[in-house]
């Protein structure tokens, strides 16, 4: 009998959360004992739906995600790691020191706060980032009273917030440096067209636009300076959103003699160079390939380095086993030396980027470090009347092709760049039918049609199965595409006892991403809870499975995702 592993988890965030349920499904009961230092008070939420929040689409207490309770793990919320002992092994915090064998750093990243006169000293009242729960609940609170807003930052959650201060009824100036809105993603003409798309909803946008300074009286935000070309405009403003990127949290590491870059550097095992028992995922690690801030990747690290874990302590409990094994037969005599070096290579310390054989099958994973990446660079901007989504990275080269639709007049612009027969870029704004088709066919990386035009364009002719009608729709339709649940998935909870939303989101993790699929979920859930067999849709007569076409289950995955 070997002791347990001990994992110590640093953050109890997104991807802290989601690396400790997949390292216990993994590892033999027994095996690991895990601790968990968040930083919060609170239990781990969904930070990628802040933005409804701020919007009043979604309600605080619906971001708590659904966590695996079990006997080897022990939580504590409010616990700042303050210091990284190595030599020691060990984590500090004000409550005392937590032992490890292996360290897991999920500590994210903060809000970047702009080199800007007036905010050199903190945030003065009606000034926010949108990070944690706190920031959304201090925004919403100062919309109460305020009727001008600026948001600095046209990205992802700056048009995020932007659209869901509109839609509480304030005045919204959006600032920004850069040429358009997204414009780390998109193109001019789709910058374009999202520009007109804003000012349709109610918000004004600068673009071009350096924020040099904010005004205050008595401490309180009046107003925000910013200079377009050569001309410097004064804007009052009651409330002010940064939305500047992001930093890595990389402190903890840089201060242990980790090395650090913009975030925590790590190999394709996802360990440190420098201490393969340290490791780093999510917003806070700099990996090989690059980190693209999406939670889609960090899911990818939490998953790959669970594997991994699980495999090293297998191989550990599995060399034991022949060790003891091995002890009655050596006896008071001194092993032979065909023992000693089967064992000796049995023990070998595990190198700072070497794959582990006992890994779970995934090696091919950390062989290449952009094997995980497959699927995960989806952007999508969850704004109330804006649509957008954008995905992987125009390639170049005798093979590939772009096709392109732009429709200023009607809010659209879209493009889809094919390669091999397969989709690697695509752009959709305005057109969300037609995203949720682009979205499905790159992430499952399916073939695409002859004449690439026709990914841009929507057949005439009726769906063949009405993807609204629950009894005909394939058990594999895939629902939630965050999380790769399918209809099935949702079935299969619920005859194990999951009886509403939260129940079949604890169960399968669905509605735990972006949220897109709530209502779809919501509706299957309905749907199993008035009929007495939840499961009709398996079976091979009446509409089932069998008479339902590939293009018809991808033609009702695209429709779920549309919504």
């Amino acid at each position: 009998m070997t002791t347990p592993t001990k994992i110590v988890v640093v953050g109890h965030g997104m991807v802290g959360a989601r690396f400790v349920d997949d390292v216990l499904a993994r590892a033999e009961p027994g095996t690991l004992e895990i601790e968990v230092l968040g930083g919060e008070e609170y239990e781990p939420y969904n930070r990628v739906l802040l933005s409804d929040v701020v919007a009043g689409r979604t309600d605080l207490n619906s971001l708590t995600l659904p966590v695996t309770a079990s006997e080897h793990v022990t939580v504590t919320r409010g616990a700042v790691a303050t210091a990284i002992d190595r030599a020691g092994q060990c984590v500090h915090t004000p409550l005392g020191r937590h032992h490890y064998d292996h360290l897991v750093l999920a500590t994210g990243a903060r809000a970047r706060i702009p080199a800007v006169e007036g905010l050199d000293y903190g945030l003065p009242a009606g000034v926010h980032a949108l990070r944690t729960l706190d920031d959304a609940r201090e925004i919403i609170a100062a919309t109460t009273n305020a009727r001008h807003a600026t948001v600095v930052g046209a990205g992802v959650l700056g048009l995020e917030a932007a659209c869901g201060l509109v839609r509480r009824g304030l005045d919204v100036t959006v600032l920004h440096t850069g040429h358009g809105p997204m414009d780390r993603q998109l193109d001019q003409g789709a910058s374009a067209v999202v520009t007109s798309e804003l000012e349709r909803l109610g918000a004004q946008v600068r673009t071009q636009a350096r924020t040099t300074a904010v005004r205050t009286q008595g401490g309180r935000l009046t107003g925000v300076v910013a200079t377009v070309g050569e001309t410097e405009h004064i804007l009052p403003t009651d409330l002010l959103v940064l939305a500047c990127g992001t930093q890595p949290e990389a402190r903890l590491a840089q201060d242990a003699g980790l090395p650090v870059g913009r975030g925590i550097r790590v190999g394709a095992d996802l360990a440190s160079p420098a201490d393969p028992r340290v490791h780093a995922i999510g917003d806070c690690a700099e990996p090989a390939e690059g980190a693209t801030g999406l939670i889609a990747q960090g899911w990818d690290q939490a998953r790959r380095l669970a594997d991994r874990i699980a495999g090293v302590v297998a191989a550990r409990a599995d060399r034991a086993t022949r060790v003891d094994r091995a002890a009655p037969l050596l006896g008071s005599r001194r092993p032979s030396m065909a023992l000693r070096l089967a064992l000796a290579a049995g023990t070998r310390p595990i190198a700072s980027h070497e794959v582990d054989a006992d890994s779970s099958g995934s090696a091919a994973d950390l062989a290449d470090p952009a094997a995980g990446l497959a699927g995960t660079d989806v952007v999508r901007l969850k704004a109330a009347g804006l649509d957008v989504v954008t995905m992987g990275r125009t390639a170049t080269g005798g093979r590939v092709r772009t096709v392109a639709l732009s429709d200023p007049s009607a809010g659209r612009h879209l493009t889809a760049t094919v390669s091999d027969g397969l989709i690697v870029a695509a752009t959709c704004v305005g057109a969300p039918d037609v995203g949720a088709d682009l979205v499905a066919a790159y992430t499952r990386r399916l073939p695409v049609p002859s004449d690439p035009a026709h990914l841009l364009l929507r057949p005439l002719t009726q769906t063949p199965a009405p993807a609204a009608d629950p009894s005909r729709m394939p058990a594999g339709t895939t629902v939630c595409t965050c999380n790769g649940v399918t209809k099935a998935d949702i079935t299969d909870s619920w005859e194990r006892g999951a009886r509403s939303t939260e129940e079949i989101a604890r169960a399968t993790r669905a509605t735990t991403g972006c949220g897109g699929c709530t209502d779809a979920v919501c509706g299957l859930a309905q749907w199993l809870s008035q009929t007495d067999h939840p499961a009709a849709s398996h079976e091979g007569d009446g509409g089932g499975e069998e008479t339902v076409t590939e293009a018809q289950r991808r033609q009702h995955t695209c429709e779920i995702a549309a919504t």
